[in-house]
């Protein structure tokens, strides 16, 4: 299995105070459960983290991850990306996936790699919503880690995808491909379906 790098230093400033990764999803806090996953996949995760990441190394405790402590987060999502990208070992290939994304499983990280696998002549694999909206996780080619060390601002990786839509390979997982839970009320909204 390639790396997998999940992004979590973001500042859940939409929270009024609280922090999104802390949140319970599913029985165990948000962010335990998506770096349990790809630690169940890959021998090789790696997660980014802020700064001051005290609460949130905590409750890893004990999952075979590589923390990336990343003050470039300061700057938004993309200086997140630019700074952990440029830290993972060489590989062909590497995973990206949000850590705020609360309905994502294992299953569905399998397949996206199963789609990077099994459809070469592609830069990028993403999961994607029923509509076919792309979302996560998304695998990116290593001749693509250049291009993150240019990303600015809070866009992300936006930039570096969109005019590769035509070397991307969609795999519809749902609409847990773009469920985020941003602030109080989605994590409202989310947890009155559960019950």
């Amino acid at each position: 299995m390639i790396p997998i790098l999940i992004l979590a230093a973001g500042q859940s400033s939409r929270m009024m105070g609280k922090d999104k990764l802390l949140e319970m999803a599913h029985g165990q806090p948000l962010l335990r459960r998506v770096v349990s996953q790809a630690c169940a996949l890959s021998d090789a995760v790696y997660v980014a983290l802020p700064e001051d990441a005290a609460a949130r190394l905590a409750v890893l405790d004990g999952l075979p991850f590589t923390p990336l402590i990343t003050p470039e987060a300061a700057e938004g999502m993309s200086g997140t990306m630019r700074s952990a990208v440029a830290r993972l070992p060489d590989c062909p290939a590497f995973m990206m996936l949000l850590s705020d994304l609360p309905d994502i499983t294992m299953d569905d990280l399998a397949r996206i790699h199963d789609a990077f696998k099994n459809n070469p002549g592609h830069l990028i694999w993403r999961g994607a919503t029923t509509a076919g909206k792309s979302g996560h996780p998304i695998i990116f080619d290593a001749s693509l880690r250049p291009d993150f060390a240019k990303l600015q601002g809070d866009g992300g990786g936006e930039t570096l995808v969109k005019p590769l839509r035509d070397r991307t390979h969609l795999t519809v997982i749902g609409d847990r491909a773009r469920r985020d839970l941003d602030a109080p009320a989605d994590w409202d909204a989310w947890r009155s379906v559960q019950q």
